[in-house]
């Protein structure tokens, strides 16, 4: 009688073995740091978030009339739905500060130099990415608050040139906050932005894999010390004590401090504040300080020179081989977004 594992062979002849040789690749000292392992963190949080997301959507109703029913039934009525809900939201929190940290610290290594320049900006699309999740998933809850930050960022979104109009339209479903602008939001945050993210992370993944991770050696590191580690157990363990670790923060910063409801959305009301969530604050602020093109457009700025700062980066070092400009640099940005993050939050306007 043919047993369960030799009919699994016979069809896919693949040995332990070949598995392992396809699969454990070396990995670099560097990696044995939990802090040279925040490109793991935020897919394991982003895995959490479609889970979590998945059973939130059997009972999320995405319309005005409804949502937000659906969401107070999650997190009074339904069976842990506000743990789940909880979590999710928390998931969400600590991703977005993943992925800054994690492009902080490809910025201050150097990894984002030639030849992975194309990696440094799939990682800039991921971070974007993540942040119009965070400000979609927000907008879903349909509180006062969330109702009115949806539409002051459409309203920032229409002062840019050429495009703002449209992009306006195509955020709201027309030309202001209707009926059919959370059935768009809502397809947004668990459709088109999940799976291109997904699409996003696999590119990812794929040229790491060819270009391999970069190699970091540290002034008291031994020299005759090995180079490299094996990827299987060594780093999986390293990976999985992270998200082990992750998962109990998570828990318990949902028992702790579980996702809350404000007031319903009110369209003919204003509230006397409006906050958006603590990522977007740095903007926020920005916004407070300039007028509204100016400000729109330093900030699309700052953003593209984001993006493009690898071939600036190369311009500098051709010139000037042992400048240390980019790391100043990135200490004043580093410097500036905790700066107006604390300014934003401190205030009450």
């Amino acid at each position: 009688m043919t047993t369960p594992v030799a009919w699994l062979r016979e069809r896919l002849p693949i040995s332990g073995d070949d598995l392992r040789s396809l699969t454990n690749e070396p990995v670099p000292n560097h990696l044995k740091h939990w802090w040279f392992c925040l490109g793991g963190t935020p897919l394991y949080l982003f895995g959490v978030q479609i889970v979590t997301g998945i059973l939130l959507a059997f009972y999320y109703e995405s319309s005005p009339a409804s949502a937000y029913a659906s969401v107070r039934y999650i997190s009074e009525e339904a069976a842990f739905g506000w743990f789940i809900r909880s979590v999710h939201k928390w998931a969400a929190t600590l991703m977005v500060a993943a992925v800054v940290l994690h492009q902080m610290r490809v910025f201050f290594t150097g990894s984002y130099r030639k030849p992975r320049e194309i990696n440094w900006l799939i990682g800039m699309c991921l971070l974007l990415c993540t942040l119009v999740l965070g400000f979609t998933g927000y907008s879903l809850v349909y509180e006062q608050l969330s109702y009115w930050g949806a539409t002051v960022g459409a309203n920032i979104a229409d002062s840019v040139p050429f495009v703002g109009g449209f992009a306006k339209t195509m955020l709201l479903a027309g030309d202001t906050y209707n009926e059919r602008t959370l059935p768009r939001f809502y397809v947004l945050h668990a459709a088109v932005l999940p799976a291109t993210t997904i699409g996003l992370i696999a590119i990812h993944i794929a040229i790491i894999r060819i270009q391999g991770v970069t190699e970091l050696r540290f002034e008291n590191e031994p020299k005759n010390k090995p180079a490299f580690f094996n990827l299987f157990p060594d780093h999986v363990l390293t990976e999985l004590t992270i998200a082990l670790v992750l998962m109990i923060v998570l828990s318990v910063l949902a028992c702790v401090l579980p996702a809350t409801m404000g007031p319903r959305a009110d369209p003919l009301t204003t509230p006397e504040v409006i906050k958006p969530e603590w990522f977007f604050y740095v903007a926020f602020r920005w916004l407070k300080l300039f007028s509204g093109t100016t400000a729109v457009l330093s900030m699309g700025f700052v953003v593209f020179v984001m993006f493009v700062w690898p071939f600036i980066d190369a311009r500098i070092r051709k010139s000037k081989p042992t400048s240390e400009l980019s790391v100043w640099i990135g200490v004043l940005g580093a410097l500036a977004i905790l700066v107006l993050t604390v300014w934003e939050a401190a205030v009450e306007h």
